[in-house]
């Protein structure tokens, strides 16, 4: 009796060494989930919605836990995860800013009431100067004259502290570089306000150079 105890004890630990084995993950074979909730997380994701409750076919839909990958809040309505937001709710970046809604049309008012809500501190400048010589040199120049590698076949780039171009205000400067401007494209697409207000503070200064 002893003896085949022993033997059924080792044949029960080969068994469960065997079924543990066969669950490991190898090569192309991703093994055996034992509890898929432990490595799928159930929170609601609110940039995705899977409505459908048998996704996922680990379970039937008739009881109250859902398939593996319905991820919808039934919670509310229309078992949606990202909610809306409340009635005239304004969206901010995450450093503040309002988006930028004066019209491409109205680069007077924005010369007039636009103004820059950043100082032109030591930090901000060597920024504008950094964001001017990534966006802007290849037609303005590195001083603002004009005769960037671009600006020298394009002709027509006006200098910066000549002209009418000398006494634009920072809203209408702002305003070309997010809206564009004549052969000059929009480039508020790709760079965001702050870095925006940035540029036009640099831009102020090469305005006051001498001729």
């Amino acid at each position: 009796m002893i003896v085949m105890n022993k033997i059924l004890s080792y044949i029960g630990l080969i068994v469960i060494g065997g079924l543990i084995i066969s669950c490991s993950a190898k090569d192309d074979y991703q093994g055996l989930e034992y509890a898929p909730n432990m490595y799928h997380s159930v929170p609601y994701e609110p940039m995705t919605q899977i409505t459908d409750k048998d996704a996922g076919n680990w379970v039937n839909s008739d009881s109250d836990i859902y398939g593996e990958y319905f991820n919808s809040n039934p919670n509310n309505p229309h078992m949606m995860n990202l909610r809306v937001p409340p009635a005239n709710v304004v969206a901010r970046t995450k450093n503040g800013y309002l988006p930028y809604r004066v019209p491409k049309d109205s680069i007077e008012y924005a010369g007039k009431y636009v103004k820059n809500p950043l100082d032109s501190t030591a930090e901000v400048l060597a920024q504008g100067k950094a964001l001017f010589e990534i966006f802007c040199i290849s037609c303005h120049g590195a001083t603002g004259q004009g005769d960037g590698l671009v600006g020298q076949v394009m002709l027509g780039v006006p200098a910066y502290n000549v002209g009418r171009v000398k006494d634009l205000p920072e809203g209408w400067i702002f305003h070309t570089i997010t809206w564009g401007r004549g052969r000059m494209y929009p480039l508020g697409p790709q760079i965001p306000i702050e870095k925006r207000w940035k540029i036009v503070r640099y831009v102020q200064t090469l305005q006051n150079q001498p001729n």
